[in-house]
């Protein structure tokens, strides 16, 4: 029996990263342009970009593979031309083509090069609350003497 997968609910576990075009989308909350402007949320999505504003700046979005965080974005800017302009170095950007153009080794060298960042993340915060752990209990040792 040949079980018929849909990969769009597969590739759910990697929303927390943006992976996926899809959860791209699906990050816009308050994106102030909509699908007639050239800078719309699909074109960011197209371009690496995930929404990481908020109510008082919704026109901030990172790139889900160099983490290159952009705001003051307007109507008329081209998301991949201020893409390569902010950060030439990201693979994404190199491979220049939308995720549904890209072939599979490119793909699985950008999921590399994500889940490589993250973990770097993920043990940098572990670190920096070890530290603060290890501080305090430092600080009280060296009072108790």
């Amino acid at each position: 029996m040949h079980e018929n997968i849909d990969l769009s609910t597969k590739f759910d576990h990697f929303k927390s990263v943006y992976l996926m075009e899809k959860h791209r989308i699906d990050s816009y909350k308050k994106w102030p342009f909509d699908d007639n402007y050239p800078c719309s949320v699909v074109k960011m999505a197209e371009a690496g970009f995930f929404w990481s504003g908020n109510d008082k700046e919704n026109d901030t979005a990172t790139c889900f593979v160099c983490q290159k965080t952009l705001h003051g974005w307007e109507s008329t800017d081209n998301p991949w031309k201020e893409h390569a302009k902010h950060a030439p170095q990201c693979q994404f950007v190199k491979y220049g083509r939308k995720e549904k153009d890209l072939l599979l080794d490119e793909f699985l060298v950008i999921f590399g090069v994500v889940f490589k960042s993250k973990m770097q993340r993920d043990v940098n915060r572990i670190k920096e609350e070890f530290k603060a752990e290890v501080s305090d209990e430092l600080e009280t040792f060296r009072t108790q003497k």
